[in-house]
């Protein structure tokens, strides 16, 4: 594969070589194509690296670069007004790509487009069970009140896209917002051209246009930032980062596991769950499959996530072990030889289908019986999420979680709570868990979410959690730019320079 990536980079080289030399226009190569530029659904990673805070801004933003705070964006500043209720100051000076004024009207209908059950937004999952509401006081003053009160609100207010009043409740395939960049092309199957704008209320990026293209390979997604074809590869497999001078890993927030639903049998037998998490050599795959640095995982979150509770440990690897739970549970007239479907990504990350593979086959020896099948993110992203099919077999889904905010908010409604949109699981326990944590404050937060996460994988043994990520990218040497652990859920055209 890498002779094959050195050849189709000479042959690059000779029709492209220096196609974007001496240019700010820029070419961006991503993995996998969007299926939708819906603002609202830019929490997902393959639609946020093109439209989060490019062309969708938000209130505030977390500042991964100076240790995490919030800043803001739309919102110059905020204030906690008590009983739930947050007051917003918002910009001054900022229109929208076509070219009317932003107010806190824009933001009021923002929220209540993106929470209401009339259009599937990805980003109302991270309210999780808060009711929010908004009262706007004047043009440039906001009162959002979350019920039960929430104590990082602005935080929050990080997912939420701002689209104008007059946005439709329906996925729109031309995004207005206020970001320094408009949607001028998107040539499905192609590629996306973003085009940098002239009235922007901010400081002028530096690139005046991206044109996203998208290709599975990443010996391909390499070769063409070396040949000068592309400028960027956010995603590149370990193999093709050999370059020091254009190559540079980075800290994944994405965490890898198989979701269960334990709404089925066997899966609601917890010797079965506690026997797939035996069977799988997560070590195996490190240094081989996946790079080097890649963590083992025992939460759904990152270590870096507030509450990290370091006295969960990875399940042990043991087959003979895993294969003697499953004939206890089938003496017990557990059903435990029911054809399994293991439901992937098709390029999800670097080898992923490889990845997949490798995990039906150690399923298999414990004596498990997994079929494998890949699925583009649309087909996957329906099996995933509630309501889920009727009629559905036994599931594991292998999936990317990403959270990079810090605060396990983002993560545990969602995917743990009985009402939670990709939850696998109903325990009362772990509910009560979610809710108190997500209300406290200080030590007492922290407290809660260790606890939580100690209760889902020792005792509900909730999924398979299985690997945090580690990321690489190819940067053409004429950019200013690093990846950071944002680049996994978005990429700020704005952070992009060019060296002299």
């Amino acid at each position: 594969m890498k002779g094959l990536s050195l050849a189709f980079a000479a042959l690059l080289a000779t029709t492209a070589g220096a196609f974007a030399q001496g240019s700010t226009d820029i070419t961006v190569v991503l993995d996998e194509e969007l299926d939708l530029v819906e603002p609202c659904m830019a929490t997902r990673s393959n639609i946020g690296r093109v439209i989060l805070q490019n062309i969708s801004e938000t209130l505030t933003e977390l500042d991964t670069k100076n240790g995490g705070a919030v800043a803001g964006r739309l919102a110059e500043s905020w204030e906690d007004r008590g009983e739930g209720t947050w007051r917003f100051k918002l910009r001054e000076g900022v229109k929208f790509s076509d070219g009317t004024a932003f107010d806190a009207a824009d933001v009021k209908h923002s929220l209540e487009r993106a929470t209401s059950p009339k259009i599937a937004c990805e980003s109302s999952r991270y309210f999780g069970d808060t009711k929010l509401s908004a009262t706007v006081v004047d043009p440039g003053t906001i009162d959002i009140k979350a019920e039960p009160p929430q104590p990082i609100l602005p935080l929050l207010m990080s997912v939420l896209t701002i689209v104008p009043e007059e946005t439709p409740v329906e996925f729109t395939r031309q995004p207005v917002g206020t970001g320094p960049y408009v949607l001028s092309q998107w040539n499905p199957g192609q590629n996306i051209v973003l085009t940098r704008r002239d009235d922007y209320w901010g400081e002028a990026p530096k690139v005046t246009k991206s044109t996203y293209v998208f290709r599975s390979d990443s010996a391909v997604r390499a070769a063409m930032v070396q040949a000068g074809e592309a400028d960027l590869a956010p995603s590149i497999s370990v193999l093709e980062a050999t370059n020091p001078a254009t190559d540079f890993s980075y800290p994944n927030s994405e965490t890898m596991y198989l979701r269960i639903d334990t709404s089925i049998p066997p899966m609601n037998d917890k010797r079965v769950r506690q026997a797939l998490n035996m069977a799988i050599d997560r070590t195996a795959f490190i240094g081989s499959l996946l790079p080097e640095g890649t963590e083992p995982a025992v939460a759904i979150v990152p270590p870096t996530t507030l509450g990290w509770n370091k006295d969960v440990h990875v399940p042990a690897y043991d087959v003979e072990g895993a294969k003697a739970l499953l004939e206890a549970a089938r003496a017990d007239g557990v059903p435990v030889d029911t054809p399994i479907e293991l439901i992937g990504r098709t390029n999800n990350y670097p080898n992923a289908t490889e990845v997949n593979e490798a995990i039906q086959a150690m399923l298999q020896d414990a004596g498990f019986n997994v079929q494998l099948r890949m699925l583009e993110v649309a087909e996957q992203e329906r099996l995933y999420s509630k309501p889920y099919q009727e009629g559905r077999g036994v599931q594991l889904l292998s999936v990317l979680h990403d959270n990079a905010k810090g605060d396990p908010v983002f993560s545990a409604f969602f995917k743990y709570h009985s009402d939670g949109r990709q939850s696998g699981i109903s325990d009362p326990k772990t509910d009560d868990l979610i809710t108190r944590a997500s209300a406290a404050t200080g030590e007492e937060r922290a407290k809660l979410w260790s606890e939580l996460f100690a209760h889902v994988h020792d005792d509900v043994v909730a999924d398979v959690l299985l690997f945090h990520m580690v990321g690489f990218a190819r940067v053409a040497e004429r950019l200013d730019f690093r990846p950071s652990i944002a680049t996994n859920s978005q990429l700020q055209l704005s952070e992009i320079g060019f060296k002299p």
